[in-house]
């Protein structure tokens, strides 16, 4: 192991794996290892949150360490230098700082330049372009990395705004801390000051009635001063339940924005990026092979290459085809079997353009039928790690090549026609929830 850097990024790969990303981001992302000296790793973590830590996540820490190192470790857990307000001060500044999530590592492609377009011109104008931003889309598609890039680019431009950079959950659990230190007035005066508010995952403040009713207030006050909100959820205001309706009213003012699951060659694009952002070189096979496993999570494609990172460093082996299987077969999802979902995809495509499932199999030539068979072998393929040939034996023995024709035909006409390019991402959004 080369510094205590290297192996809290292996641990934390270990963390994220096992745990949920609201969980990992709102308790466990900010903590800073400080020293390994005598078996004993030391973390720091603000006061705010060391003591739920130390209660709930001591025995995930050290089952993280032991997986890493092969032997177990004892976990000490200190508060940084400085005050509490200090300390909580600087893991805003941290996320802020943060040079991952930056609009120039976001690759941008058909899934999701709306949403980065829209996000560029609230960093290029906060409070004067779409107000509120609402993105949605599924876990692990980029929304934190555009929430983060909007953050630091407007630090950039306007080091002296007062930015915010939160969580739904970590915005619930500060409002419980300040009620128990009787305390409201810090609480308003940080967030209702802001400048800017980003808030992550918006949707866990439904259903809980005094972090609405705070959100509310602050979100209006904001507003009414011209101050940037952006916001992101996992579902559009109308879908997140127990929300209240004056928030969802108030969420669908400025602009909503939605990020779909990436295609395949946005996918390839993420994971050189990636690679070359940890100066590894990885094969075009390799590359490929990636990007056909593991086909609706930007986290999954970037946390494989952290692995495949980290295993070429600590055994000096080649990111070759074998190496690459051997590592990330433990990411790869537990997806459902793939006769299951094509019978979904055929179901969802039928229903769609109002038409029999059964024609989708059969060998009905006409031009609706061919184009609704086409755009299943096209989901299919986006939502399985099935072979073209194996997706032609699927339907009705198709030849392989046919499915290749298939595949290109609908990118090419997705590229030209902007609601045929909704209408699949819809049956692929809605495939993926059904699985």
């Amino acid at each position: 192991m080369k510094s205590l850097e290297e192996l809290w990024e292996l641990v934390t790969e270990v963390l994220r794996e096992g745990l949920s990303e609201v969980i990992y981001n709102v308790w466990l992302k900010d903590l800073t290892p400080i020293s390994f000296e005598n078996g004993a790793v030391t973390l720091a973590i603000c006061e705010f949150k060391r003591k739920i830590v130390e209660q709930k996540f001591s025995s995930i820490l050290n089952d993280a360490f032991e997986k890493v190192l092969g032997f177990p470790v004892e976990i000490i857990l200190v508060e940084p230098e400085g005050t509490a307000d200090e300390s909580r001060e600087a893991v805003v500044s941290d996320r802020l700082q943060n040079k991952e999530n930056t609009f120039e590592t976001f690759v941008v492609g058909s899934s999701n330049k709306f949403a980065h377009a829209a996000a560029l011109a609230v960093a290029a104008n906060p409070g004067g372009a779409y107000n509120p931003l609402f993105i949605y889309g599924r876990s692990g598609l980029g929304k934190t990395h555009l929430l983060g890039a909007i953050a630091h680019e407007i630090k950039k431009n306007n080091p002296d705004l007062n930015i915010i950079l939160t969580h739904g959950e970590e915005f619930t659990n500060e409002l419980v801390y300040y009620i128990a230190q009787k305390n409201m007035t810090d609480f308003h005066n940080k967030y209702r000051s802001a400048d800017v508010l980003l808030m992550d995952d918006v949707q866990f403040i439904a259903g809980r009635e005094r972090t609405q009713e705070e959100f509310f207030h602050t979100f209006n006050t904001l507003t009414q001063a011209g101050n940037q909100v952006v916001l992101t959820s996992d579902k559009p205001p109308k879908d997140i339940l127990p929300l209240e309706e004056r928030l969802r009213t108030r969420f669908e003012w400025g602009l909503i924005a939605d990020i779909q699951p990436p295609d395949i060659e946005t996918r390839m694009a993420i994971i050189k990026r990636k690679a070359q952002m940890l100066d590894l070189e990885l094969p075009d096979d390799v590359v490929q092979y990636i990007a056909d496993k593991l086909k609706s999570n930007i986290r999954q494609l970037e946390g494989a290459v952290k692995k495949i990172k980290a295993v070429v460093a600590i055994h000096g082996s080649t990111p070759n085809m074998v190496t690459v299987q051997n590592t990330i077969k433990d990411i790869l999802s537990e997806d459902v079997p793939s006769s299951v979902t094509i019978e979904k995809v055929i179901d969802e495509v039928a229903r769609t353009y109002g038409a029999d499932p059964e024609d989708i199999r059969s060998k009905k030539r006409d031009a609706q039928t061919s184009r609704m068979r086409q755009m299943a072998m096209y989901v299919v393929s986006e939502t399985t790690s099935l072979s073209t040939k194996a997706i032609g034996a699927e339907f009705g023995g198709r030849d392989h090549s046919t499915v290749v024709y298939a595949l290109q035909e609908i990118r090419r006409l997705m590229e030209k026609d902007s609601s045929l390019r909704a209408t699949v991402n819809d049956i692929i959004k809605n495939v993926s929830e059904q699985n």
